[in-house]
Order: structure tokens, then sequence, then C-alpha cells
């Protein structure tokens, strides 16, 4: 194995916290959770250094049922409010946002310990999504002409309605992408938020809430339990009129089927094994950069990061020569500015499961190209960019999601073997393909198993077109976030039709028989007039 990456030094136990994370700021979150006085604490730990980071009281299942009834109560009053004023709330929570990101980006890196440029990327996101659904949102909801079943004579109207209040179950990886993403859609329905955010990174989550109170939204419109799901999952399910869930297959499997239970509907987005294609015509340089993007952002933790990279056997010497090399020179290490490349992994557990991945398949003859191995001079949780090949099917990391900055690298002879072997999987979230020829990349894209494909980039072109669905298929989930699907999944349709002067029922002076056959020419006409 080697270890020739470039490390940044850290003194001590690692980086202090910097100086905006303050007792008074944890306080100041910390008691946005409801709870009890007398509650049960829960001690979260840097993962650079492994230290104490917050104390969050942990919510009970009578604190849940709370929190849902206040938001019942909110949810009215925030359905009557003008679409014109949300979008006010939502355009200053944006501008928020954005003034205050050295808050987020240094909260982020403490919680998580991913890079800093690896947490701007999420300030971004919710800079761009809040900005979207603000100034989109009336064009999805307002009501809507729809042709009647009797043309000039049926008057038809599509509504929208807030489904009423919305679980946001929201993973660790991003803590303010995935905490505020798929809340702002939500909010703008009408619809109040009860959200779970992983504990690991409940002050981001909390932040970002208590940043849109003060642009202006009731407080009980969007409140934040803190617990395990084991403890508190069965309230937060049962009192949803709709569950947003982020996170594993399994347990994305098993709400799918409590939301069946109860007949509510469910966005999941799920885990993924996600393949990048290099075409033998692609720009070797460009694609190296490419796959150092698509591997290991945020060390790898990143449902759309890629795991499987597939290289035509014509350019595959250069290839992965010049990705080696590329990804040996990557920075590794703790800092709050933007000085390293590679940050630190988030839990004991995703570092036990890496390494057992790597161990298994070194094991069994794969060949380890760079990295592999844990880096505990540097922190806790570090463990270093890893390429590996001769990766074979009985290894676990071949088709099991490692969640972490590792890929294989496979060859194939031409384009149908490519797309066979990337679509040789149970998952389909997010794929990226790689050309010259953008025409070709894009053709190829359309045959990958895959709800986002990127071409020429690695994920951010296609998670970044937020007026287009994200989302999953097969084992990566369903529903999608973003676009019209983003919004209109928190809401319920209604038709309104108004019939007038005369319907489809035959009037006292016609006989049925007659009716019939004159209904019967006036569908003939209509279809030879081209009428849809």
């Amino acid at each position: 194995m080697t270890t020739e990456h470039t490390t940044r030094p850290t003194t001590g136990c690692g980086p202090a916290l910097p100086g905006s994370i303050t007792p008074a700021l944890l306080r100041r979150l910390t008691a946005l959770v409801p709870a009890a006085p007398d509650a049960v604490r829960f001690t979260t730990t840097a993962p650079y250094t492994g230290l104490p980071l917050a104390d969050l009281p942990v919510s009970t299942p009578d604190d849940v049922e709370a929190a849902f009834a206040r938001a019942r109560v909110a949810q009215k009053a925030w359905a009557a409010t003008p679409l014109s004023e949300r979008k006010r709330i939502l355009l200053r929570y944006h501008d928020l946002v954005l003034a205050r990101q050295d808050e987020a980006l240094d909260l982020m890196q403490a919680e998580n310990g991913k890079t800093r440029r690896d947490a701007f990327l999420e300030v971004v996101d919710i800079g761009v999504t809040s900005r979207y659904y603000a100034r989109n949102a009336a064009k999805y909801l307002s009501p809507k002409r729809r042709r009647g079943a009797i043309p000039l004579l049926t008057h038809t109207t599509e509504l929208r309605h807030p489904k009423g209040v919305v679980t946001v179950i929201s993973p660790w990886n991003y803590p303010l992408s995935m905490a505020a993403g798929d809340t702002i859609a939500a909010l703008m329905a009408g619809n109040a938020v009860v959200q779970k955010p992983d504990t690991q990174t409940a002050l981001t989550a909390l932040w970002s809430m208590d940043l849109m109170y003060e642009a202006g939204l009731p407080r009980d419109v969007w409140q934040m339990v803190i617990g395990r799901g084991s403890s508190i999952g069965t309230p937060l399910m049962d009192n949803a009129d709709y569950m947003m869930f982020t996170g594993s297959t399994p347990t994305g499997r098993q709400i799918a089927a409590d939301a069946g239970r109860r007949l509510i509907g469910a966005s999941l987005e799920l885990g993924g094994k996600n393949p990048m294609i290099v075409l033998d015509d692609a720009d070797i340089e460009k694609a190296v950069e490419g796959a150092v993007a698509a591997c290991f952002p945020s060390a790898g933790q990143l449902c759309v990061s890629v795991e499987r990279l597939y290289v035509a056997e014509s350019i595959r010497e250069e290839f992965v020569a010049a990705f080696t090399a590329r990804a040996r020179k990557l920075t590794i290490g703790a800092a709050y500015d933007y000085s390293v490349d590679v940050g630190s992994l988030t839990t004991p557990a995703q570092l036990k499961t890496v390494t057992e991945h790597v161990d298994d398949a070194v094991a069994k003859g794969a060949t380890v190209l760079a990295g592999g191995t844990a880096r505990p001079d540097l922190g806790p949780l570090f463990h270093e960019p890893t390429i590996l090949t001769d990766v074979t099917p009985d290894m676990t990391l071949y088709d099991h999601e490692t969640f972490g900055p590792v890929v294989s690298i496979y060859t194939y002879r031409d384009v149908d073997e490519a797309v066979a072997l990337a679509n040789a999987t149970s998952y389909g979230l997010n794929a990226s393909v790689w050309s010259r020829n953008g025409a070709r990349g894009r053709a190829v894209a359309a045959r990958v198993h895959a709800g986002t494909v990127n071409v020429n980039e690695a994920f951010a072109a296609a998670w970044g077109s937020v007026d287009a669905p994200m989302g999953g298929m097969g084992d990566s989930g369903l529903g999608r976030r973003h676009g019209a699907d983003g919004i209109l999944k928190y809401t319920e349709p209604q038709t309104i039709a108004h019939q007038r002067i005369q319907g489809f029922t035959p009037p006292a002076r016609i006989s049925p028989t007659t009716w019939a056959a004159l209904l019967t020419g006036a569908l003939r006409l209509l279809k030879s007039a081209g009428v849809r």
C-alpha cells in the first residue's frame, strides 16, 4: 500500500474549534430542541479531534407528539400566508445564508469533518435552491385552467393544497444541503415541517432553522427533534402527512412500508454504487480531474459520488497513471480554511466500514494504486483517498456501497460493455460519462440506469440543475427533489370542474339512443378537428 499523499500537519489533537463556535452559540442552538429541562443529553464529538463538541437534549416520543400538535396549529396560518410573503421570507433567508456563511462552514466542518471547499458547496446549494423555489413556486402552485370534459361547457381548474405537516429525516453527510434543501420546498408549498436531523450534525441543521426564523418564518412552522429512530421514529411516521427521507436503502424500505400502511406519500433518496464511464475519446486530463471530483469530495461520503470507474481499454494505461499520480498529490488534513483537498470521515463506524472494505479487497487479491490506509497520525477518522484495481465480484466493495474515499477501476472493450457494466447493479442514483464529443456522451448517458447522469462533470451539473428532477432508480429510492417534482410532491392536487348548460346526461326531451348517437358524432368531430 502506498502512503505518498501530501498531508497537512496538525498539532496536538488537531485544530481548535473556530472562534465562531462559542458556548453562547451552542446554548442558543441546543435550546431550540423541544425537550424537558431534565432530558437525557447526548454528547457529539468533533471528527477532526475526537473531542466533545455539543451536548444535545434528546427528545422523547411525547416531545415529538407535542411538536406535531404545535405544527398543525401553525400550518393552518402558514398555508393562508400569501405566496408573496413566503417568497420574501425565503429570499431573506437566502441573503442571510450567504452573509453568515462562515458560521455555517465552521459548524459543518466541526461536526462532519469535511473540507471547507466541500462545505462551501452546501452553502451554494442552499442559495440556489432557496432562490429557485422563492421565484418559481407561484408558477407551480397557482390555480391552473385545464381542458374540461365538454369544450366551452366545462370549466375545470386544478388547485394545489399543502399536504399539512411533513416529516423530514436528514443525514449527517451533507448537514446543510440535506437539512434545508428538502425543507425549503415543503415550506414554500405551505406545509409545516417536523424534522429529525442526524444527531452528529444537528448543530448545522439547527443553525439553518434558526436563520429561517430570523428571516421571518413563524417558529412552530419548522421544528426539529433529536433522537434515535428506534426511539422517536414511530411518532415521526404516525403523525406525518408526508415523509421525506435521505439515508440507507434498508431504512428506506422500512419507511416505504410504513408509509404504505398509512397511505401517505414518501420521497426517498437512498444509497448508490455510482459508475463513471471514461470513453475512448475523452480528454484524459479533464477526465482525471473529473474523477478526483467524483470520488473524493467529503471523503467520499456523498450519495452521488463515484465508486466504480470504467475506462476504455485503449486509454486505460494513460488514464490510470495520471489519475493515480493526481490522487497521490491530494492534500489530506484538518483545517478551517481552503488549504486542504480531503478531510476526515465523520464517524468511527464509517471508518470501520471503509477499512474493512479495503482490507477485504486486498486480502482477496485487489491491487492498491494509491492510498489504502487509515491515517491516525492526522486525526482519529482520516483515511487516504484510495484507488483499487483487480477488484472481483467476491470482494465486498465490488457491489456494496462503501461511502468513503475509495474507487475501483475496471476496463471495458466497447461502449455496449461499458453500459452493461455500469448498469450491473441494483442501484441507480447518479453516473458520469466523459467524452470529447458531447452528443456521443449524451447518447451513452441516456443508456445508463440512473436518475441523474452527468456528461463531462462528476455530479454537480445535474445536482445544481435545480429546475430538473433529482432522485434515484431501483434501490436508490423513489420520488424526486428539485424542479416541479420537488415542490409538487408536498401538495395534494384538487380538480374543480364546473359544468354549465348541459352535461353528459341527455335532456328530458331527447331519448338515450338519440343522445348516444349525438355524442358519438361529437367525439368523431372533435377527433377530426384535432382537438386534444
